[in-house]
């Protein structure tokens, strides 16, 4: 069995043994005996940080893929995803907040080794595991462990980020995985710190490096938030950036808000939002851009940029491949970028 609690990675003891210094995300808080991260899952103990989540996932579902949601990674599939306690972000409009934002971190009862992850995944014959519902660099260390041995198997890891990771610990947390969706919360400097209690430059970082360095494939998902987010003038500045910095091939997700956790007042996305946004993404040269929580099925279908041929037909959450030859259009041989076996 799992130990209750586990030491943490990415910390430091200020000189003169005065406080805790956390290296996992950006934030950097300073711990005093007893004191708890603003995660609320890492916690000083004498001159120790712990971490109060690691062996304690807070349950487990086998989902589809596009769920997470990606697109251009083994579509179809179905993979194990799990979360724990805890998160490196505070959002207004959080929609796992359960998961995110817990009173009591010490609130999950049954420990689960790493081995007892991987060895439900293949029990099921899944090709993957997510890391997801929450933070997942908030549980890094369970996450390493855990990748590392899915690895070893022959699965693969799927992490669902905010991308809120300090560079020191960002190599470590990501280096068993295979693919990640970032969720991009607005192009804004002020919507981080009023409504997500953060800050733009550390998740930019984070998206160039993925893209860039680690080899990862990266989507990215921009929940769309009525008055807050939606401008046409910030949607345009995102989708610029995006084409500069990480390329026109990298798929973006714009998904429907609905009110939830202390954003209640503010009404759910209209389907037309969703549709300006991917007007003006593919008008900036973005060439894979798509809608989620609304029904569309021309705006969640995959087409060929060669010959507009589709070449994978989705229905919510349900995918099913129609024209692709290995990564190429069967129509027109175009190179359909993705991981598709």
């Amino acid at each position: 069995m799992a130990a209750r609690y586990a030491e943490a990675r990415w910390w430091t003891l200020e000189e003169g043994g005065g406080r805790i210094l956390c290296l996992l995300c950006p934030r950097g808080c300073r711990l005093a005996e007893g004191q708890t991260g603003y995660c609320r899952v890492r916690r000083r103990s004498g001159d120790r940080l712990l971490t109060l989540s690691y062996g304690h996932p807070t349950g487990f579902a086998v989902d589809p893929i596009e769920k997470k949601p990606l697109f251009h990674f083994l579509p179809g599939s179905r993979i194990l995803s799990f979360g724990t306690l805890g998160c490196t972000l505070d959002c207004d409009f959080c929609q796992n907040w359960r998961h995110s934002h817990p009173r009591h971190a010490d609130s999950a009862e049954e420990a689960v080794p790493p081995g007892d992850v991987v060895a439900l995944a293949l029990r099921h014959r899944l090709p993957a595991i997510a890391y997801t519902y929450n933070e997942p660099t908030s549980f890094g260390e369970y996450l390493i462990d855990v990748a590392a041995m899915a690895r070893g198997r022959g699965l693969r890891n799927v992490a669902v980020t905010n991308g809120y990771i300090a560079p020191g610990a960002r190599r470590e947390v990501f280096a068993h995985i295979d693919a990640a969706n970032v969720d991009l919360k607005a192009f804004s400097y002020d919507f981080y710190r009023q409504r997500a209690q953060g800050s733009l430059a550390p998740v930019l970082e984070t998206l160039e490096w993925i893209a860039r360095e680690s080899g990862i494939w990266l989507e990215v998902t921009t929940l769309l938030i009525p008055g807050l987010n939606d401008s046409a003038d910030m949607v345009a500045r995102e989708c610029d950036w995006i084409l500069e910095r990480l390329g026109p091939d990298v798929p973006l997700h714009f998904t429907a808000f609905h009110p939830d956790f202390r954003l209640l007042d503010v009404p759910p996305t209209p389907p037309a939002t969703i549709a300006r946004a991917r007007e003006i993404a593919r008008n900036r040269g973005l060439r894979f851009v798509y809608a989620g929580n609304v029904s569309d099925r021309e705006a969640t279908a995959t087409a060929c940029p060669g010959c507009g041929a589709t070449v994978i037909e989705r229905d919510w959450h349900a995918a099913r491949v129609l024209g692709l030859a290995g990564s190429r259009c069967a129509a027109c041989g175009e190179t359909i970028p993705g991981v598709f076996a």
